[in-house]
């Protein structure tokens, strides 16, 4: 039951995922529906490779398995680098949005009841898992503290961002770690071998998304606010009712 349940969640949250990014990498109707078409492709591959085990620690070990997780990140960073159009469509996404879709990360607690079930190791599962938990509690309330005082709390989404980025690093560095094969660290059972259908979305599709969403969230604060101060923060917040202009001074009253 509680696998049947993992299932449905994941999925749920691999569909918020790809509504999300086809809204954000693409600014026309056909190009989102490209955009989602091909997110649509790479979840049903992980899917498929779950099912094999093909990307698992069992099959390609911990190579494999990172190679799973960074390459999809790389190609949508290159993507955002270097296309113009999906780094215009991307930008035009308010700061807001691109935090409070992390909230999905409370799905942490999959990880840790793993662990309270002993399917998963330490300390891998509870730091990923309450990683994770912690990220996605705090997004919602870091998204509308943004969307409230805009650039006066960059620091704060600095933080945010950096721990968040930090927790999915850490997560995947220690899942290498308990993974059976030469780089296995911390030795089982368990092990971090459980990685296939279903868990495998979170490292083969759900890690991938959010780590490039981190990286915009990256040149957005640190880069891009930095030449456009105004731009970024505009679409980070909405315009308040402008005031009205002065009566001049020179002009007296208004007739």
């Amino acid at each position: 039951m509680f696998d049947m349940l993992s299932s449905v969640v994941l999925t749920a949250s691999a569909a918020i995922v790809v509504a999300f990014l086809s809204h954000a990498l693409a600014e026309t109707p056909r190009g989102r529906l490209t955009v989602a078409a091909a997110l649509t492709l790479w979840f049903g591959l992980v899917l498929a490779f779950g099912e094999t085990g093909l990307v698992g620690p069992e099959r390609l070990g911990a190579p494999g398995l990172g190679a799973a997780v960074v390459a999809p990140a790389a190609i949508l960073t290159a993507l955002f680098a270097f296309l113009p159009a999906v780094r215009g469509a991307t930008l035009s996404i308010s700061l807001p949005a691109l935090v409070a879709v992390h909230a999905i990360r409370v799905l942490g607690v999959i990880f840790v009841a793993l662990y309270a079930q002993g399917r998963l190791p330490a300390p891998f599962a509870p730091s990923a898992g309450w990683g994770d938990i912690g990220v996605g509690v705090a997004a919602l309330p870091v998204a509308a503290l943004i969307a409230r005082f805009g650039s006066r709390v960059r620091p704060l989404a600095l933080l945010w961002n950096i721990v968040g980025f930090a927790d999915l690093v850490d997560a995947i560095a220690l899942g290498a770690l308990s993974a059976p094969g030469p780089l296995q660290v911390f030795a089982g059972p368990p092990t971090s071998a459980l990685m296939t259908a279903p868990w495998l979305i979170i490292p083969a599709f759900l890690v991938p998304c959010l780590l490039f969403i981190h990286l915009v969230i990256f040149a957005r604060l640190l880069k891009i606010e930095a030449r456009t101060p105004a731009v970024l923060w505009r679409a980070t917040v909405a315009v308040s009712p402008t005031r009205p202009e002065p009566a001049s001074r020179s002009g007296g009253r208004t007739r």
